[in-house]
Parts: C-alpha cells; structure tokens; sequence
C-alpha cells in the first residue's frame, strides 16, 4: 500500500484528482480540502470546495460551469428570489440536499469530517475526503470596497475588486483535524495540488501545526503550479498574487512553499523559471500541466507521483 495525502481546492485539484486515481488506487488516496470558502446561505451549511471535489470524483459535476452537480435544477433558488432573498450564489435543486443533510448532520452534533465521510460514502467515494479542519476558519478579502467574505468576492464580485489583503480568521485558534494529522504523518507522499496559493492552500497552511508538519514532510512532498505562462486558467490566483506583491509566475508559486516542497512540477511554457526556482533549494519538473482531457490528467498524475519516487 502507497498512501497519497493531497492538498486540494478548487476545480483545478478536482479535475487533477480524477487523473491521479487513475494511477494510484482510490483507497490508497486520502483527500484534505480547503474550508475555508464555507459559507452559510439561506440557513444552510455550503462547503464549495468538498462539494466541488466530491461531486467530481463521484462523477456528478458540471464540467461546463465547474461546480454544482449536471443536469440540475433552480427551482427552488428562483423561488427564494421571488421571496425577496439573494440569489446570487447559485445552489442548484440537487445541490441543497447536500447541504441540507451536511447542516442536519452538524446540528445532530456530527463533526464536519463525520458529515463529510456520511456525504462522500453515499456518493460511492472510496478515497478519504477530509475538511482541513472541525473548527471554522473564514477567508475574507480586504478591498478598497471593504473586508468581503470569500464568496461575495469571487462569486457576487467576480473577483474584480483589488485585493489588498487576506485574512485567515480563526485560522490561529483552529487545528487539523486528528484525521488530517494521522493522514500527512503516514502519507507516503504528499501532492499540493494545482490550487490557488493563497486562497485554497493558504488557509490550510494558516491552521495551528500545520505547516511545521508539512516542513516534516518536505522531502516527500511535491506541488504543482497552478499558474502556466504568468496567467491562471481558471479564477483569480494570477492577479490576487499580483496584487499581494508576488510574482505571478510558477517561480512565485515556489517561493510560496519552498520551506515545505521538495519539488515543483512546472509547465512547459514555464521552462525558462527553472533554474530560478532551482536556486530556492527546490527541484523541478518540466512536464504538460494544462489538462485539456483525460489523458492529460492521467500523464500529469503520473509525473508527479513519480517525481515522489513512488511507482504506481
């Protein structure tokens, strides 16, 4: 048995995890996900980054939009509407029963990590899914329009607003879960998948411990760099990293982890950074990380599990 603990949020991770069950058994594959974008809506605990995760190793999500569950329905979100709620944060008529059941489970005292396993169970999910942590840790923007929660700046704003900082809030009081720590400390090795920086892999590493755990590990951890050429494909990473004073580049990736990774799987685009990236101690692959079909994502799941010195 090789044990796989990956970091992971997003679409980008999602859609790299299908690739790499291809290569490595699901059992053996343990997933840790940012929470800190959960938010509460119309009375309802949302998790976008489990759901968006769960929904697309269990096949159900909407490739097209990247979120919610394909072939849903608004109803009922048009029927809020029409009682005068917002609407804005798109929930779809399948989508509410998870959080339904997810805030049902949690007002019956279930833990975040319990109703996340009830969920993924009935999903037919035979990797581990984990919330990074049981205790609450909310992302907030601070704009020149005010301190925005993480939702109402990526989805109601469309992540136009300059960010000028964020704010991990609760991230000092909150732990891993016991989950996520026996998860990294048996993992054979440790995958930060192609994950905003800042906003999907940064709240996890803002927990109590974590990062010192992972400085551990580094020797058996890679990450894979979610922004190709300068830009990212999909959401707000290049320019949020801009903002904040980073190089928005693969080499500004790595200068964000390199006291926790020991290689770096960069684009071919990003060739000319790897002597760059190199010179912060770190390794670096050079592979095709755009993952344009199923293929790519299997042969990019391949590379990095290899650049761990584990053959699947």
């Amino acid at each position: 048995m090789t044990r796989i603990a990956c970091l992971a949020g997003g679409v980008g991770a999602a859609r790299f995890l299908t690739g790499l069950r291809e290569v490595i058994p699901e059992r053996d594959l343990t997933v840790i996900v940012n929470t800190g974008d959960d938010d509460e809506f119309h009375g309802l605990n949302v998790a976008p980054d489990l759901d968006i995760i769960s929904y697309t190793l269990a096949g159900h999500v909407d490739m097209e939009q990247g979120w919610g569950i394909k072939g849903d329905t608004f109803n009922c979100l048009r029927q809020l509407g029409e009682y005068g709620n917002p609407t804005w944060f798109q929930i779809g008529d399948r989508d509410f029963a998870t959080h339904i059941l997810r805030t049902e489970l949690l007002k019956k005292g279930f833990s975040l990590t319990e109703a996340t396993q009830q969920i993924s169970s009935h999903l037919g999910l035979r990797c581990k899914i984990l919330p990074m942590s049981n205790s609450s840790v909310h992302t907030l923007v601070n704009t020149p329009k005010g301190r925005l929660k993480f939702q109402e700046y990526f989805v109601r704003d469309a992540f136009q607003p300059r960010v000028l900082a964020i704010d991990f809030e609760g991230a000092d009081k909150a732990e891993p879960s016991h989950e996520v720590i026996e998860a990294i400390r048996r993992a054979d090795g440790i995958i930060i998948c192609p994950s905003n920086p800042i906003v999907s892999i940064g709240p996890m590493l803002a927990l109590m411990g974590l990062r010192a755990m992972l400085r551990e590990k580094k020797k058996a951890t890679v990450a894979i760099s979610p922004i190709v050429a300068g830009r990212t494909l999909k959401g707000p990473a290049d320019r949020m990293m801009q903002s904040l004073g980073y190089e928005s580049s693969a080499y500004g990736v790595a200068s964000l982890y390199n006291d926790i990774v020991e290689t770096m799987i960069i684009d071919r685009q990003d060739q000319h950074l790897r002597q760059k990236i190199e010179d912060l101690g770190m390794k670096c692959t050079v592979t095709d990380t755009v993952m344009q079909t199923r293929r790519k994502k299997a042969q990019l799941a391949e590379t990095t599990v290899r650049s761990l010195g584990i053959l699947a």
